[in-house]
């Protein structure tokens, strides 16, 4: 067997698209839907059919772009099915521990509410790849617009019990101003300030700063590093439990 190829690329603002192609089978998924067009192209353009589409939420610039994919190629698409009265044009629906087959590799469906409240993410142990949605970003989480602190701080738990050398797929390139937060809260992390230094070598050559991998964030990711005694001395919660570190940081950064 070999290696699923992997495509990544911007499109709309800051959302990523993600393909993946198994050369064996010719099954192809794009990662959510954001814009049909981008993807139909660089699918067309591999010469490739999409097959399959894997969606983790149902916010629109992770959906729009179904109806012209189903229309154009009916792909089976994957999403929660949570969400399922919110998502339109699911062909399967599953929830936390399923799992499903995908050119011949398992893919297991990771529950992470918190972002939204049916939010799923796609593990793929055998490739070592997570597709985190909107849920876990490099150096970053997702918004709480549907759940709550304690949510997200056990969603981003688990993914954070994957193994480290996990690469990780996320939804949008936040990065270079995740890691402006980043050191904010822990600003004497030797690894974040060598890594906030490559993300901005990155951006000015116009390169994506993803996919990340699950040890790096563990080393560097301040919502993955909310028991760690210097951003707790930062803060000022020494004393504090985890979760309420978790929630001080996610509120400290939608007013950042």
């Amino acid at each position: 067997m070999t290696n699923l190829m992997i495509e990544q690329f911007t499109c709309r603002q800051d959302n990523f698209g993600v393909i993946l192609h198994d050369p064996l089978t010719g099954e192809t998924a794009s990662i959510d839907a954001p814009d049909g067009t981008a993807i139909s192209k660089r699918v067309a353009d591999n010469g490739w059919r999409l097959t399959h589409v894997f969606v983790t939420h149902h916010h629109p610039d992770h959906v729009e772009g179904l109806p012209a994919l189903t229309e154009t190629q009916a792909p089976e698409v994957i999403g929660p099915a949570a969400e399922a009265d919110k998502i339109k044009g699911l062909t399967q629906t599953l929830r936390d521990g399923d799992t499903f087959d995908f050119a011949g590799r398992t893919v297991q469906v990771i529950s992470t509410p918190g972002h939204t409240a049916g939010h799923i993410c796609f593990y793929i142990a055998g490739e070592d790849l997570l597709f985190a949605g909107d849920t876990l970003f490099a150096l970053g989480c997702g918004r709480l617009f549907e759940g709550s602190p304690a949510d997200m701080f056990a969603s981003l738990n688990r993914l954070g019990a994957l193994p480290d050398r996990t690469r990780v797929y996320c939804g949008h390139e936040y990065t270079q101003s995740n890691a402006r937060f980043a050191l904010s809260v822990d600003p004497d992390n030797a690894a974040l300030a060598e890594r906030a230094a490559e993300i901005d070598t990155l951006r000015a050559k116009g390169l994506a700063t993803l996919p990340t991998t699950i040890g790096y964030e563990k080393r560097t990711n301040p919502f993955l590093r909310a028991g760690d005694p210097a951003i707790r001395s930062h803060l000022g919660m020494q004393g504090a439990s985890d979760e309420a570190v978790f929630a001080e940081l996610r509120q400290r950064k939608d007013r950042f």
